[in-house]
């Protein structure tokens, strides 16, 4: 073989080799994805439980909440009265405190001690919780029983600052975090073993395919009977009477097989930001495709006419105001495709981005595609 020379047969040799590599590249994309158990849902139990609580800030530089507040005054007067101090809600006259929401996430797994951390919003008219300190406060499930117990100095990525009218503020400084400011009191552990010793594996995104190939995969690889799909959603699965004392090893057995998870066609558009995304093998039937744009654009002068060669005005002799009125009618050649057999969203959208198509006529010929039923996928519009 010879020697390549010149610039054109460099150019030549590059184009194929980039030619090479997209047909690699698209041999890849169509083989068979193989994904873990793990990677596609999660064991049913296994959830996280929101904790809520009511509270004080202090430490406040008088910007807390106003006087009038009665709450935050109720508020103050109780954690006074724990201290054996005596004061009415009327005699609390202070700004630099304010009435707070505590929230927190209790993990499936938590042990009496483990640190949560913790989220403080004012639930007030507060300007801003910067420099504040939370006292002591508990935080209760759904059951009304309190599982932590959150305190601390808060971080607050914003700030407000006002005088004689003129404000200055950046994010948000009524909301506030504290890093691991919870403390868990009482532990919880999650219910994985059903009473009929089974265990159930719940797909993130129920599809009937997926749940009978994590079956499937799941009997070839642990044992046959053990997975049964019992819908779109849920997998049951058997745990033999020799692996129950040995529940953590079998689960994590189960998480590490691997499946071809199906996949259904999609594509997601978001008009807000002329976002379009889809797999690359949504299929598109044929159809034909024109799309024009018709601008009418309506300008308006004003002019002044002044009177002249008069040596003598009157009373009807005056300036008067003139207006003309321009209208432009553009109507520019309009795109026109038509869509071969065998064609995809991918091949769709780099035909239209070679004609020139900007992203938001792209979203509404997608939707005026899907309206003819040429489209087969879910078009979803965020």
């Amino acid at each position: 073989m010879g020697r390549v020379r010149g610039r054109g047969a460099v150019f030549v040799s590059l184009t194929a080799l980039l030619a090479c590599a997209l047909a690699v590249a698209a041999g890849v994309g169509h083989a068979a994805e193989v994904i873990r158990v793990k990677d596609l849902g999660k064991l049913q139990g296994w959830r996280d439980n929101s904790l809520t609580g009511y509270g004080i800030v202090t430490g406040l530089a008088g910007t807390g909440d106003s006087p009038t507040n009665r709450v935050t005054r109720q508020a103050l007067s109780n954690a006074f009265s724990q201290f054996n101090l005596t004061v009415t809600p009327d005699e609390v006259q202070s700004r630099n405190v304010a009435v707070v929401m505590v929230t927190a996430e209790l993990p499936p797994f938590a042990r009496e001690g483990d640190t949560l951390d913790v989220a403080v919003t004012s639930a007030g008219d507060a300007r801003s919780l910067l420099g504040g300190s939370l006292l002591l406060t508990p935080l209760k499930a759904a059951n009304g029983r309190v599982y932590a117990l959150a305190q601390g100095a808060m971080s607050v990525g914003g700030y407000r600052y006002d005088a004689n009218g003129n404000v200055v503020q950046k994010n948000h400084p009524t909301v506030g975090t504290i890093p691991a400011g919870a403390t868990v009191e009482v532990g919880v552990g999650a219910q994985i073993l059903h009473a009929d010793q089974k265990i159930t594996f719940v797909l993130a995104d129920p599809d009937y395919t997926t749940a009978s190939r994590i079956a499937s995969a799941i009997n070839a690889q642990l044992g046959s009977g053990l997975a049964q799909a019992r819908d779109a959603e849920g997998i049951d699965i058997a745990v033999p009477d020799d692996r129950r004392s040995q529940l953590v090893k079998f689960i994590a057995s189960i998480e590490s097989v691997k499946v071809e998870p199906d996949r259904r066609a999609r594509v997601v558009i978001n008009e807000r930001t002329g976002t379009v995304v889809s797999g690359g093998d949504v299929p598109i039937s044929k159809v034909a495709i024109s799309q024009g744009d018709l601008k009418i654009s309506v300008a308006t002068e004003n002019t002044a006419s002044q009177p002249i060669d008069v040596w003598r005005p009157g009373p009807g002799v005056r300036t008067a105001i003139v207006t003309n009125t321009r209208i432009d009618v553009t109507e520019p050649a309009g795109a026109s495709y038509v869509a071969p057999r065998d064609t995809t969203v991918a091949d769709l959208v780099q035909t239209l981005a070679r004609l020139h198509i900007d992203t938001r006529d792209m979203i509404a010929i997608l939707q005026a595609v899907k309206a003819a039923g040429a489209l087969h996928a879910d078009l979803v519009i965020q």
